[in-house]
């Protein structure tokens, strides 16, 4: 009579955080590919192993701010930046296309941007569902505020609803890249933003005058302190996602 084989138990994802600070576009990029490579490869890797020689997932999941920047998704049109390139310099902001969803968005300091480099096939193969989580952590994050995020159908990201005097205003954009099934970039959530640098683009390439940017210190009419920002998003992630956090 042959032995029954034990399935292998079920593990909750493991997942590295690491708060980079104020680190330029571009290195934090590249970090990003670099990791997204190393996630890839270990899946493939793993499928070449019989189970019991897997190796679990090390996801990771990166909190970081940038310097002044521009960056265009692949969907985007280079029509919604409004500056030139002399005008960038004199500025000293930079700007970057990128293999993001969405169009145009700014960073800079005062704004807690958040890339998962998230291995979905642990997780759940749906990208849709993945998006809308990223929202959902930014909703909850607010509610602790006490604001309400909302979504809007047609676009990505978090809003706070209009009124008679105020339009829809975004608070955080979103906006991801998928190869087999890992993901890079993410959100990008104002907190003490300023916002005038939004004024030299078509934030997301959206005109409508009904729509506008806002950050957490305009709603709240102050700065707010950004690390207890960043634990209030740490939690909410691994309560949504069910994270074990390793080093």
């Amino acid at each position: 009579m042959n032995a029954k084989t034990t399935p292998p138990a079920i593990t909750q994802p493991r997942v590295v955080f690491q708060d980079l600070g104020l680190i330029p576009y571009k290195q934090a990029w590249d970090y990003q590919t670099q990791l997204h490579q190393t996630l890839v490869q270990r899946k493939l890797h793993n499928r070449s192993l019989p189970p019991e020689q897997q190796q679990p997932q090390r996801h990771y999941l990166l909190f970081c701010t940038h310097p002044h920047v521009y960056t265009l998704g692949k969907s985007g049109s280079l029509d919604h930046l409004l500056l030139d390139e002399a005008a960038l310099r004199r500025r000293g902001i930079e700007f970057y296309k990128i293999n993001r969803g969405g169009d145009i968005t700014y960073h800079g300091p005062g704004q807690i941007v958040g890339y998962p480099i998230f291995d979905l096939d642990e997780l759940f193969t749906d990208v849709h569902r993945y998006v809308r989580m990223l929202e959902e952590v930014i909703i909850r994050t607010l509610a602790e505020y006490g604001l309400e995020g909302m979504r809007i159908p047609k676009y990505t990201g978090v809003w706070l609803a209009g009124s008679d005097v105020l339009p829809q205003r975004k608070i955080c954009a979103i906006g991801v890249h998928l190869s087999r099934w890992v993901t890079m970039h993410g959100f990008a959530f104002n907190v003490n933003t300023d916002l005038t640098y939004f004024r030299n683009i078509i934030p997301c390439g959206i005109s409508d005058e009904n729509k506008a940017v806002t950050s957490l210190a305009l709603e709240l009419s102050h700065q707010v302190d950004e690390d207890e920002v960043r634990q209030k998003l740490k939690k909410h992630f691994s309560e949504l996602f069910g994270f074990e956090w390793v080093v």
